[in-house]
């Protein structure tokens, strides 16, 4: 049987994972936002371990997310599409994954080389609480670097996706919130 671009669809669990993803780093990212102001050490040490907890937690359904997409794969984009659009798309997806994966690596090695134990949900130590300077500040700004990049690549990529809702390739947008499968689907 021959199945459209249109018919295929993502999993639900993908769909999940894209969704909860998405919503931890922007969560994450408000969190993160407070170490910039002014706060008492305690406030400090608490939001770093709730900022760490989330981070954890990204990192854990990141890891499970590329697994299940190594696995499954995606649907393919509709031939309808602009080669340029395609492209794009593609490079998006993979800047997305690189700087998520850089954000997860460079976050725990801040964690890691932090003046404070940073405790994740309570439940185990990043670091034993001495500073390291240099790790620590190269860690940071390729933490920073990708923070802001990823918010970039956030916006473009919701741009892209409301630009898909007033499209032809309306599908596209609407397959990933659809949280059930499409029945013609192969996948």
């Amino acid at each position: 049987m021959n199945v459209s671009a249109e018919d295929q669809d993502f999993s639900i669990t993908q769909k999940v994972l894209h969704w909860l993803i998405g919503l931890a780093i922007m969560f994450d990212l408000f969190i993160a936002q407070k170490f910039g102001g002014v706060m008492t050490d305690i406030d400090r040490f608490d939001s770093r371990n709730d900022h760490a907890s989330l981070g954890t937690l990204v990192a854990f359904l990141f890891v499970v997310r590329v697994f299940i997409r190594i696995k499954r794969g995606t649907p393919a984009l509709p031939n309808g599409l602009p080669r340029w659009q395609t492209q794009l798309a593609h490079a998006m997806h993979w800047a997305l994954y690189v700087l998520i994966g850089l954000l997860i690596v460079s976050g725990i090695g801040s964690a890691i080389n932090a003046n404070s134990i940073v405790s994740p949900f309570g439940a185990f130590d990043y670091g034993d609480g001495v500073k390291w300077v240099f790790a620590f500040d190269l860690f940071r700004a390729v933490h920073e670097f990708s923070t802001k990049a990823i918010m970039v690549l956030i916006v473009i990529h919701v741009l892209a996706a409301l630009y898909h809702v007033f499209s032809k390739h309306r599908f596209l947008t609407v397959r990933m919130l659809r949280f059930w499968r499409s029945e013609k689907s192969s996948r």
